[in-house]
Formats: C-alpha cells, structure tokens, sequence
C-alpha cells in the first residue's frame, strides 16, 4: 500500500476529520445520517495518517507530489 494523498490534502481530511468527530460536527434529524457522518470522519482521520485513499487508487489519482 503505497501513499497516494499530498501533504495539503492530508491536512485537509485531518481538520475535516476533526469537525466531523467533534461536537460541533452538523446534526441531523435521522440517526443514521449522523452515524454515516461520525464513519466519514473517522475513515478522513485514518486516511490523513496513513496517507492512502482507497478512492484514488480505484480512479487511479496520485496526489503525493502536490
């Protein structure tokens, strides 16, 4: 598994990351639409410290040298 995400699009998903799993992350009437926010924000955590996206890989994006 080979990083594919640039340093600009880690800090990105980090601080995405970090909205999404805090309180102030956006509220919605069905629970499971809050849940599928709380799953993005982990998944954009662990993807901005592992520094691979399995997205890119499937559309064939490399951005580690942006």
């Amino acid at each position: 598994m080979n990083q594919n995400l640039g340093k600009l699009d880690r800090i990105l998903r980090f601080a995405l990351a970090v909205w999404f799993i805090s309180p102030l992350a956006p509220q919605f009437n069905a629970d499971w639409a809050n849940l599928l926010v709380v799953f993005v924000g982990w998944v954009a955590l662990i993807e901005s410290f592992v520094g691979w996206c399995w997205l890119h890989t499937l559309f064939n994006i490399d951005n580690k040298n942006q």
